[in-house]
């Protein structure tokens, strides 16, 4: 064999033995036993003479995080050691004013029943009108503004022009079989009002490891109330200003309005983005990266105005804007340094913060 050969045969031989050196030193990661959500959510809608803050609503059920009115908490546990889900209970801080407990109810599965037959498509009613897309903040509309689409003749590709799809894959707490939440059938009392998250938390249940704790301080509260004010006239540029939340890591806003058969939307971000998909729990990966692509203000920011006429001769103007908040992501214990130790994950706990405010545009307050 030439010694050009045997040098590189002995190359690609030290190669090997380095790469499978490597894959002997990857550390085996095993799955958490037990692992807890929790979503934590300021709500307000404000009116014309109504004091701020956020108000209660109904009854207090699973989910309020998302779409209720007022300061709400959902919490979910999920037990690999009981996978069909079991009864537990969430240690809470006196801060809460909530007693020393709540209850964490399993989630029981329910029988599917079939659904109304779906209409002929040829049935359905071709819409009409227009959609009048704005973005970015400012007095006056910017040159090749609206993207305007019309609801008769418009492609999949004419909405995905105006819907460019940012989202977040749900993260966080849910209510399905084989978890444990809290509110739920047993425990559907609302947050009372001053009551805060801040202190020790620990979760107890059958096959939930020893040692579930953890405490949560004030970047994991519940926000105070977005203070958004949107007065002005229609016909000319509506400043939008808020009191800076010291928590929040970033806002948007949006803005929709009927005139007509025409839909008008706004939002405050600096790139052709509507935002229907970031009115939810933003990872802070894409809360970094989205602020950096000018899509949310900055959390510095405690401004904004809509453009010029947008909503003018509308048939009435809704705003609605979201703080992101803090996430906290625990894991017990530690990863071990050594990778030749597995890590044996016992318990991890994920608290995610958001604020959302909904008011009329234009009006006083």
């Amino acid at each position: 064999m030439r010694s050009s050969s045997v040098r590189l045969f002995a190359i690609a031989v030290s190669l090997l033995v380095l790469a499978t050196a490597a894959v002997a030193q990857q550390q085996e990661v095993r799955p958490p036993i037990a692992q807890l959500w929790v979503d934590v959510a300021t709500n307000t809608f404000a009116l014309p003479g109504m004091p701020a803050g956020a108000i209660g609503l109904g009854q207090n059920e699973f989910g309020n995080t998302r779409n209720g009115i007022g300061r709400f908490m959902d919490v979910a546990l999920q037990n690999r050691a009981r996978p069909q889900g079991t009864q537990a209970s969430q240690a809470i801080p006196s801060a809460m004013r909530m007693g020393a407990s709540l209850p964490l109810e399993p989630v029981r599965a329910e029988p599917t029943t079939g659904g109304p037959g779906s209409r002929d498509p040829g049935e359905m009613e071709q819409p009409k009108g227009r959609l009048l897309f704005y973005w970015g903040c400012g007095a006056e509309v910017r040159a090749g503004q609206p993207r305007v689409l019309d609801f008769a003749r418009a492609t999949p590709q004419d909405w995905a022009a105006i819907w460019q799809g940012r989202f977040a894959p749900e993260r966080g707490a849910r209510a399905q079989p084989g978890y444990s939440i809290w509110p739920n059938e047993r425990d559907r009392r609302m947050l009372p009002d001053g009551a805060s998250l801040q202190g020790d938390h620990a979760v107890t249940g059958e096959g939930v490891p020893a040692g579930l704790r953890f405490a949560l301080g004030p970047n994991q509260d519940l926000m105070p109330a977005i203070a958004l004010s949107a007065q002005g006239d229609p016909q000319a540029s509506i400043p939008l200003r808020w009191g800076q939340i010291q928590t929040a890591r970033a806002y948007f806003i949006n803005a929709f309005g009927a005139k007509g058969n025409d839909f008008i939307i706004w939002s405050s971000s600096e790139v052709p983005e509507a935002g229907m998909g970031l009115f939810d729990y933003l990872s802070p990966a894409n809360i970094e990266r989205w602020t950096t692509e000018r899509v949310l203000l900055p959390a510095s920011a405690t401004q904004c105005a809509v453009p010029r006429g947008i909503f003018a001769g509308a048939d009435g103007a809704m705003v609605r804007m979201i703080a992101y908040g803090q996430e906290l992501n625990l894991v017990h214990p530690p990863r071990p340094a050594d990778p030749r130790v597995a890590w044996e994950q016992e318990w991890t706990v994920r608290v995610r913060v958001k604020g959302t405010v909904m008011t009329l545009l234009g009006a006083g307050r």
